[in-house]
């Protein structure tokens, strides 16, 4: 099994994660143009699923010292496999409905409301979890990444000043819920994997394992959860073009985004071991900054939007990132 032993490495891991987790939204944008987004989020999905088994089969079977994919998973407790699996539902739930307020609302708008929110109730759950670091300092960084989803929602309204559709905010809205159940995924996952994976405790899941038993609890719930958000017209015309009529270079960019996020998530849980908690967060959580740069500079979300509006922007951003500073510093002196 490859592991990271070497700090420097570890960051190096963070930083990919911070660069995949704000980049893969881009194939959704792509894609979305001529498919529809239940098309495109199956075949990430499938992206996701495919990744994970190739990582599992590789990097986390090779080599002689700790524990293989197929050894490990068949020495897990019951327990942990199960939180695995549920942070991968939960995480599905979360992230179906980020697809969707992005699909309304663009990137530069649902990625900081959606991840800020999760961001912001991630830090409730795992304090209670595990009460440490300053919480005054946490407490005034969610405070500032709260600031910025509104921020970020005056932004839109500024731009959309002119649209009396109610349906111009629904995209917040849906993003605000993906949110929500984004906040608890996490958590679910790393209580189920070992602490050292260099001394991999008895009954816990390698990070190999548990990026698998997740992908698995996000295969297993997509069917009902693309049913459910069909049933609520969250989306229109999703039933016009079929799977098989979609080309052959659309899933392969669908699949693409799948990768590049299963990717991330395997670099943080490999790098967080030896980088430490409150780095390895920060620059996950710096994904938001990424994704946003995308939707402004290279899909022009904002063009020609009043100036009200890209102040607005400007808020978000300098809110979000210094609460995420915050957040990071309190973090930090828990070690």
């Amino acid at each position: 099994m490859v592991i990271i032993e070497n700090s420097t490495l570890a960051i190096i891991f963070c930083f990919i994660t911070m660069l995949c987790w704000g980049s893969w939204t881009s194939g959704q944008k792509l894609v979305t143009q001529s498919a529809p987004l239940s098309i495109f989020y199956r075949d990430y999905v499938y992206g996701i699923v495919l990744t994970a088994l190739l990582l599992a089969f590789t990097l986390g079977s090779l080599g002689s010292n700790e524990r293989p994919f197929l050894e490990d998973i068949q020495q897990a407790a019951l327990r942990n496999i199960a939180l695995a699996v549920a942070g991968g539902m939960i995480f599905n739930i979360g992230n179906t409905l980020l697809t969707v307020g992005i699909n309304i609302s663009g990137i530069a708008v649902a990625m900081p409301v959606g991840t800020g929110l999760s961001l912001a109730l991630g830090l409730i759950v795992n304090y209670i979890a595990k009460p440490e670091g300053n919480v005054a300092l946490l407490a005034l960084g969610g405070v500032l990444v709260l600031a910025s989803i509104a921020a970020c929602a005056f932004a839109y309204k500024a731009k959309n000043d002119d649209d009396s559709d109610d349906s111009s905010t629904k995209g917040i809205w849906v993003a605000l819920t993906g949110g929500f159940f984004s906040g608890f995924f996490f958590l679910l996952v790393t209580q189920s994997i070992v602490e050292d994976i260099a001394l991999p405790e008895a009954e816990r899941l390698t990070p190999y394992t548990g990026f698998v038993l997740f992908a698995l609890g996000i295969l297993i719930s997509n069917p009902l959860i693309e049913w459910t958000v069909k049933r609520l017209k969250l989306l229109v015309g999703e039933d016009q073009v079929r799977y098989g009529e979609v080309s052959a270079k659309e899933h392969g960019l669908s699949l693409g985004s799948g990768f590049v996020w299963g990717i991330g998530m395997i670099a943080l849980l490999l790098g967080s071991q030896d980088a430490g908690g409150a780095v390895s967060y920060g620059l996950s959580q710096g994904a938001t900054i990424v994704s946003v740069l995308w939707g402004l500079f290279v899909w022009k979300e904002f063009e020609g939007a009043p100036a009200k509006a890209n102040r607005y922007l400007w808020i978000m951003g300098g809110t979000y990132v210094v609460g995420l500073i915050l957040i990071v510093m309190a973090r930090a002196s828990a070690g």
